[in-house]
């Protein structure tokens, strides 16, 4: 069964695209320890980071610089943080988080609440600086 980051990839269930290429794909975060937090997978759906071949996890890891690179221009915080946990969904994805403080990556805190436009407005303006 697909997961539901595949249904996404595919137009199956409607996300805040960022980016995308013909290997990857980076939408907003929905439940976002920060506004603008992304996520970024391959389109070939793998469950664990490290059963993707050197070149996959190299060309993520590029991929996900670009959108980093774009966050940081429209986005008002020290740094992008990333981290890969793994657990949630059965297919890679790589969070990246807008931080001033290693607490804005502590994925057990409540999720921060944004309108459907204010989510809109971010993917936009991070798609704008790619």
């Amino acid at each position: 069964m697909p997961s539901i980051f595949s249904k996404i990839i595919e137009g199956e269930i409607p996300s805040y695209k960022v980016a995308e290429d013909e290997k990857h794909f980076a939408f907003l975060d929905i439940n976002p320890l920060q506004a603008g937090h992304t996520l970024v997978v391959p389109k070939r759906e793998v469950d664990y980071i490290f059963d993707l071949s050197d070149e996959e996890i190299a060309g993520l890891t590029v991929f996900a610089k670009k959108i980093a690179k774009a966050m940081g221009k429209v986005l008002t915080c020290e740094r992008i943080g990333m981290s890969v946990v793994g657990l949630e969904v059965p297919h890679v994805h790589i969070h990246l988080i807008p931080i001033n403080k290693v607490s804005d990556m502590n994925f057990g805190r409540p999720a921060a609440e944004l309108s459907k436009q204010e989510m809109r407005d971010i993917a936009d303006r991070i798609s704008g600086a790619m």
